[in-house]
């Protein structure tokens, strides 16, 4: 890939809220997605595909989740 993409945004998973941490689970998530598939008009063109597929959206929701529960431990669960 000739673009190089950062993962994890600042190079940190600390949040000041959980909010914040929620905010940067989405962005991680999106951010794996484009660097499995980097070309954004097939990412266009398979939006609708999965738009309309429960599967696939509750396999984004875990996506997200899986992230979130990383940020949380890095942030110790914002205690």
């Amino acid at each position: 890939m000739s673009d190089q993409v950062q993962l994890v945004p600042n190079n940190s998973l600390i949040t000041k809220t959980p909010e914040e941490g929620r905010q940067l689970a989405v962005k991680m998530a999106r951010l794996i997605i484009k660097v499995t598939q980097p070309d954004a008009e097939i990412r266009e063109k398979l939006r609708p595909e999965y738009a309309e597929d429960a599967g696939l959206l509750i396999a984004v929701g875990q996506t997200v989740a899986t992230e979130f529960a990383t940020i949380a431990a890095a942030n110790n669960y914002w205690r």
